[in-house]
Formats: C-alpha cells, structure tokens, sequence
C-alpha cells in the first residue's frame, strides 16, 4: 500500500504532539529466561551450566532507519544514539523515538528507534498497533518487505514517507552454530516454543531459526503474543524441534 500525504499538513499535526511525548522507560524487550543469567567463561556463548540459556523477550513495536532517513528525522549529520542495550551484542535500543502516521491520520505517537542502522527502514508492529494505524500489516520475516503497507514517520526535524515496510514481525529465534547443534536444528529450520504461566500456558509452532555465529539464544515474540501467555509470569519455556508428523499422516 502506498499513502500519499500532505507532509506540511501532517507535520503541523503532529510536531505539537511530538514534543509533549515524553519517551517511555523501561526494556525495549521484556523477557522470561529458563536458567540463571550467569555464563562460564568457557562455555559457548550464552551457554549456562553446560547448556544453551533460553531466553523468551517481547519484541515491542519499534522501528529499524538508514542512515539518510536517521538524518532526514532528527536532523542533518545526525546519528542514533545508544540508550540501552538489547540482549544481542551489538544492538541497542535508540534514544530517539519517532511518529507513525497511518491512513486517515491514525498515529502512534512514539515508537522506539533500534540500532544500529539499516540498508532499509522498516516498522514492526503487533496485530493490535496495526489496528490502531488502520494498516493491514501481514506477518513477514524482517527483511521480506516486498508488497508490504507504508506509512510515515515523523521527527522533530522532518518526515519520511515509506512506500513500504510495515509488518508484523514473524516469530523467531536467534541462535548460534552451538546452539542450533544442541538441538538438532538448522538456520531456517521451524522451532516450537513452549510457555508455562498460570491459567495462560501456551504453545507456538512455527518458529523460525536463525542462526548466527555471533548470536545468543532468544526468542522473540510479538506484544501480543506475550501479553496472551503471560510471559512475565511464566514458571517455564521450553524450545524444541517442530515434532514431525506420524507415517499415518496425523
């Protein structure tokens, strides 16, 4: 979907709103973890007592930006700024936030920047924000934007009008070479995922691998995916290899 907007109009609706929202505190991504968060020095990366450490975060709304519209946003010559990091070495939660502006002028009034930046800017977004925006975000891998909605993003010093990029980020896992080993599993390989809370226990399938060298096991789910499980208060996760059918066909 492409949106064409009047951006003068747009920014003048907007710029007020902009500068009275304060950015929200707190972890880009609330997280349930299966063991202790300390890791010999002479295990794998992330491993604990001689396993993976499984950590299950919630990916909240948030947006990725290349550098030109990182400087078209905030400002000419400027650059995104480190405020947390996220769990993944190298990748932090920006100091700058931005506004998400839908069709008939739906907004999101501040929606956290992630570093670092990208070859292409795009927006995350759970089921429920894509309703609130009045875009039809499907669940795409991040990346596969192709045919993807559009929005635009408003800064304090200007805006930018995607033609695409809105989705809802596909469940997935990170992982490195030892991990995906432990469990039998390749990069693009579907995992399932097993969360105990009570009353709230759940089970999603279709969880994509992704494996990296450098990466430490976490899997990522959406807003509403945590908010349905209770993930805050889960007593326990649980991930295995998709169980493959039966020879009988069940």
């Amino acid at each position: 979907m492409s949106m064409t907007v009047d951006r003068t109009q747009i920014e003048a609706l907007v710029r007020s709103a902009i500068r009275q929202t304060q950015p929200p505190g707190g972890s880009a991504l609330p997280s349930a973890s299966a063991n202790p968060p300390v890791a010999k020095s002479s295990s794998p990366l992330g491993w604990v007592d001689g396993k993976p450490n499984l950590r299950v975060s919630i990916s909240a709304r948030h947006c990725h930006l290349t550098d030109e519209h990182v400087e078209i946003l905030f400002g000419k010559g400027s650059v995104l700024e480190p405020d947390k990091d996220l769990y993944q070495d190298g990748f932090y939660a920006a100091k700058q936030t931005v506004m998400v502006v839908g069709p008939r002028r739906r907004m999101l009034p501040s929606v956290r920047v992630l570093g670092p930046t990208r070859a292409f800017s795009q927006l995350e977004l759970a089921f429920t924000d894509s309703i609130s925006l009045g875009i039809d975000a499907p669940v795409r891998h991040s990346g596969n934007i192709e045919g993807t909605p559009g929005c635009v993003l408003v800064g304090p010093a200007g805006t930018v009008q995607l033609d695409q990029g809105v989705i809802r980020a596909a469940r997935h896992v990170h992982m490195n070479d030892h991990d995906a080993a432990y469990f039998g599993v390749a990069n693009g390989d579907m995992m399932q995922l097993l969360i105990k809370s009570a009353d709230c226990s759940m089970t999603f399938d279709d969880v994509l691998v992704r494996a990296d060298k450098a990466a430490k096991l976490e899997v990522h789910i959406d807003t509403d995916e945590g908010n349905a499980c209770h993930l805050d208060a889960a007593s326990e996760v649980h991930l295995q290899p998709m169980p493959q059918p039966c020879a009988c066909g069940h």
